[in-house]
């Protein structure tokens, strides 16, 4: 994460928050910073890169999610689905803060507090809408199981990689004829784009050849071409940095959850 301004509270390794403050100058107005509760996957990956884009102010405090972060009844209170991002904006509606969850709601929420990547028109909104959804219930989880499956599983289940990776072959095709004839997914750069980058960065992991995807692998490159995407996507990577994904420990923390009661 490369900052001209950039204000780290505390050495990485202490997963302690760090505080980012927009390009565009510290602010004219002394603004408080928006609170991001994130780990560097690519779900997070949305947030850190839109409120990069925004140029707003902001905190990130990790969520270790291989260590159990996410089901601290802190974070709980911000997050009923133990799952990151989340966010708290000191400056919310009317003035008030307000905790928000599930990262398809955090960026439209950015979007409109901002007015920027989320177009007010509702005919050009509903474009953005529909290509964010396609994102949160498509080519998310379904790169989600690949990744498992292909790269966490203890055993190898070659049912669930094949049908996996054909899942999510179909969706890049899906995403390059819709790149044949426009720079970006809903034509004007969006936080639809921010959805999927993350996701589309992973195609050599989920068992894609890019080459196959020509316009896809140009939006690609285009998008991590962009600066506040790069600072976005490097955000907190070195947090990562040992972690044994097929540690029984991380693996029952991360795989092994059921329903908890009150």
């Amino acid at each position: 994460m490369a900052r001209g301004n950039a204000k780290r509270t505390a050495k990485a390794k202490t997963a302690a928050p760090k505080t980012m403050l927009g390009k565009a100058g510290a602010a004219k107005k002394k603004v408080k910073p928006i609170e991001l509760y994130y780990w560097p996957t690519p779900n997070g990956f949305k947030i850190s890169i839109m409120l990069e884009e925004c140029k707003l102010p902001y905190t990130m405090i990790p969520v270790n999610i291989s260590r159990g972060d996410q089901f601290k009844p802190d974070f709980l209170k911000i997050s009923p689905n133990n799952r990151m991002p989340a966010i708290v904006d000191p400056d919310g509606p009317g003035g008030k803060a307000i905790s928000i969850f599930e990262s398809g709601a955090i960026l439209q929420y950015l979007g409109r507090k901002t007015g920027k990547f989320y177009p007010k028109d509702e005919r050009a909104r509903v474009e953005v809408d529909q290509w964010l959804f396609w994102q949160m219930g498509g080519i998310g989880p379904m790169a989600g199981q690949v990744h498992h499956f292909k790269n966490y599983a203890v055993e190898t289940l070659t049912y669930a990689i094949k049908r996996y990776v054909d899942e999510v072959n179909r969706l890049y095709g899906v995403i390059n004829l819709r790149l044949k004839d426009r720079e970006f997914i809903a034509g004007k750069y969006s936080i639809a784009d921010m959805a999927i980058v993350g996701w589309a960065n992973g195609w050599e992991r989920q068992g894609q050849d890019i080459n196959q995807f020509p316009h896809m692998k140009r939006w690609l490159e285009t998008m991590k071409a962009r600066p506040a995407v790069k600072r976005g996507m490097t955000l907190g990577l070195e947090l990562r940095q040992g972690i044994d994904m097929k540690d029984p420990k991380v693996q029952a923390v991360l795989f092994g959850q059921r329903a908890r009661s009150a």
